[in-house]
């Protein structure tokens, strides 16, 4: 198997490392492959991938997509470094409201597994940033939501206390806000 993994504390939350061959020409490595994959848990197919650019200190999210085109999200970044975060939102699960943190970037090759029904933001390290992610389920503006990135009801430890965050996350709502 070419992916070894790291359970993270919080169930379904999945850290991946893809083997990487390395010689004088470089590296290879294969990012995804549904059997292997499949082996780990993951058994929902891929749907749609995105590519984000951003600059440093920008903070996007936290973002999900509403039942019943909530999204897993398999995170990786190509150049750069973030600080990627997942928030457990399931309601029924005994982490719910719990959030776990990791560094993603080009030099770890890490990649996040994050399941359906968590929040997903990330804070860019590095100057520039590359990041991707495949999707679970195609992005519905009707069922786009999320949740300031500053709540204090998380209380998310981000490395920046001002962040660069677009205007519809600055406006997001707090967790006793109405949804």
């Amino acid at each position: 198997m070419p992916f070894t993994r790291e359970l993270l504390d919080i169930e379904g939350l999945l850290l991946i490392k893809p083997r990487s061959f390395v010689d004088e020409r470089g590296f290879f490595m294969e990012t995804y492959k549904e059997s292997d994959f499949n082996l780990m848990g993951i058994t929902s197919p891929f749907v749609q991938d995105n590519f984000s650019y951003s600059k440093r200190n920008v903070l996007r999210g936290l973002h999900f997509q509403r039942e019943p085109k909530a999204q897993g999200k398999l995170v990786r970044v190509s150049s750069g470094t973030v600080w990627d975060v997942a928030v457990d939102i399931r309601r029924s699960s005994a982490t719910f409201l719990q959030w776990r943190a990791v560094e993603l970037s080009a030099e770890n090759g890490m990649m996040l597994w994050i399941p359906p029904g968590f929040a997903h933001g990330f804070l860019t390290l590095s100057d520039n940033v590359h990041l991707q992610y495949k999707c679970t389920a195609e992005f519905d503006p009707a069922l786009d939501s999320g949740i300031r990135w500053d709540d204090p009801a998380l209380a998310i430890d981000w490395p920046t206390a001002s962040p660069v965050v677009s205007a519809k996350d600055a406006v997001l709502p707090y967790l006793g806000a109405d949804r």
